[in-house]
């Protein structure tokens, strides 16, 4: 049997690589084709061309696609065509207006020729149930994409960004409340920084995994950095090996100051109960290799030895900086400060170790008015802290060890100010405040 007449199909669509798509799928099939621009025109052809369907876009020039559905329903019955909705709209307003107007079907944009052709034939062998209705290949099964976060070039998460001591409550559910501690991630390899409160959450972390060998990089031994390491669950499970770094101690070496933690005037397990093997290291020289990692040192202005971290790796860099009075006994504005300014002299080797990162995690812990307080205590003003910024040209900041009293809201307030501050400098960088369980890219 053979179809009464040639089927003409007019296509309202005022995307030309959209007509043009559909115009190559129906033609091919054996169609005769008209197009139109906007509604007003398919109005016009709609009444004029004879088409036996319209291909229907909804946001279109001139006319509305519903409205051209409404005037079309207008019209006597008999010169009624079958409509077939095809937008992007596909929400269940327009769904369901474009039904109650007339329209047979709807078909979601984008959709392929398949997709495009099944409807039409669909249409077609309805209309004419006596005709062969030549099937369409059968759709592919849809392989869902699931994209998976990759650290081939390289991740940081924040398992702890407070300062002092660890904070709890409900205005501290989005910054959190844990002392410092940060890992570094590329590909499989990680390498391990402080040991304040965070590193608890670390450590069960990593027992999902294998016994490896991990390096942990402390920037001082106050207890805030170290206060964890006694809850660290790696240190009590055989088979891991943990190798401590830390800046020479006037005072104490460095395993004694752990040791020390865990005496039993103080805790209720000693180190010997540890069954990773352990190794304590004071740095030596300004960098050492760990694999694909590179990382380097420099001391920062803070009461003890106290150094900031620049790990390179796969081509990217971050420094990790949580201790550090930048400008120190300053309160001006930080406008006022200039490279060449007498005030930068003491810190023009930070500086140069910080230049060009591309991630800078770096405290800027009180507000100027808390400064005047705080002078001497080893941490940044807000002010101060952009100031370096500025000056180390650093591609993106993100702030860490936040004042035990600053809830989350403060910390908002704080953070507004501070891209204020940058913005009032000139300073590109993207900035936003660290929290526990941030993780990124370098």
């Amino acid at each position: 049997m053979t179809a009464p007449g040639p089927r003409r199909i007019l296509i309202a669509e005022d995307s030309r690589s959209m007509a043009d798509f559909m115009s190559r799928v129906l033609e091919a099939a054996g169609f005769d084709l008209v197009l139109a621009r906007d509604g007003q025109e398919c109005l016009d052809k709609a009444r004029t061309a004879g088409p036996d369907l319209v291909i229907l876009d909804l946001m279109m020039p001139k006319i509305h696609g519903l409205d051209v559905l409404k005037q079309l329903r207008a019209d006597p019955p008999e010169h009624m065509p079958g409509v077939l909705v095809c937008s992007a709209k596909d929400f269940k307003t327009e769904v369901e207006q474009a039904r109650e107007l007339g329209a047979f079907s709807f078909l979601s944009k984008p959709f392929s020729h398949q997709e495009l052709l099944a409807e039409v034939l669909g249409f077609f062998t309805a209309r004419h149930p006596g005709l062969p209705s030549p099937h369409p290949p059968p759709l592919a099964a849809a392989e869902v994409f699931r994209p998976q976060l990759s650290t081939d070039l390289g991740a940081f998460r924040l398992w702890g960004t407070r300062g002092s001591i660890p904070v709890s409550g409900p205005g501290f559910v989005r910054h959190g409340g844990n002392t410092s501690s940060m890992e570094v991630i590329y590909k499989q390899h990680r390498i391990l920084f402080d040991a304040g409160s965070g590193i608890r959450d670390l450590g069960l972390s990593l027992l999902s995994g294998r016994p490896c060998h991990l390096h942990l990089f402390i920037t001082h031994t106050h207890w805030d950095h170290i206060q964890g390491f006694p809850f660290f669950a790696p240190a009590f499970t055989p088979g891991f090996e943990i190798t401590l770094y830390a800046p020479p101690n006037t005072d104490k070496d460095l395993e004694s100051i752990f040791r020390g933690q865990l005496d039993r005037a103080y805790f209720p397990v000693q180190m010997e109960d540890m069954q990773a093997q352990l190794e304590f290291r004071h740095l030596q020289g300004t960098a050492l290799e760990i694999g694909d990692f590179r990382v380097s040192w420099e001391y920062t202005l803070h009461p003890s030895p106290t150094v900031g971290y620049k790990v390179e790796v796969g081509g990217r860099s971050l420094a990790y900086v949580p201790d550090n009075e930048f400008l120190k006994g300053y309160l001006g504005s930080p406008t006022q400060v200039g490279r060449d300014s007498q005030l930068l002299t003491i810190h023009d080797r930070l500086i140069e170790f910080l230049s060009g990162v591309d991630l800078l995690i770096h405290e800027a812990q009180y507000t100027n008015e808390e400064y005047l307080k705080k002078i001497g205590w080893g941490h940044t003003s807000v002010s101060n802290a952009c100031a370096l910024i500025r000056h180390t040209g650093a591609r993106r900041w993100v702030i860490t060890h936040h004042d035990p009293v600053h809830d989350d809201e403060f910390l908002q307030r704080k953070l507004n100010l501070t891209q204020q501050l940058l913005a009032d400098l000139g300073c590109p960088p993207e900035v936003e405040h660290g929290h526990d369980g941030m993780v990124g890219y370098l």
